[in-house]
């Protein structure tokens, strides 16, 4: 007799011509099922934390380049909206922002 276990079943699949026989000569039925190692690890309970916290990270880092990026492109259109407007003036305070080439 092999011992066959099916995907997904807890115990062995046990042969109709086995059980019928034991059934009628009334002998028990021994199931042997390989033991499972207790020392190895099961790398899924590692590898996917691990994975999570370099997503996060990358995403992390990926902001923060994002925000260096806009905060850069907002400098450089204040600076050249800036220096075209050249003097600013509110309620008679004038308020030069850029010194001019010229002087």
């Amino acid at each position: 007799m092999s011992q066959y276990t099916p995907p997904g079943q807890i115990a062995p699949h046990i042969p109709a011509d086995v059980y019928q026989r034991a059934q009628a000569t009334g002998r028990p039925i021994v199931i042997v099922a390989p033991a499972i190692d207790p020392k190895g690890i099961p790398w899924q309970r590692i590898v996917v934390p691990f994975a999570v916290a370099g997503a996060v990270v990358a995403g992390g880092w990926g902001l923060v380049a994002a925000i260096c990026f806009l905060l850069d492109a907002a400098a450089h259109t204040v600076t050249v909206i800036a220096g075209a407007a050249g003097p600013l003036g509110v309620g008679g305070i004038t308020l030069k922002l850029f010194r001019s080439k010229n002087t």
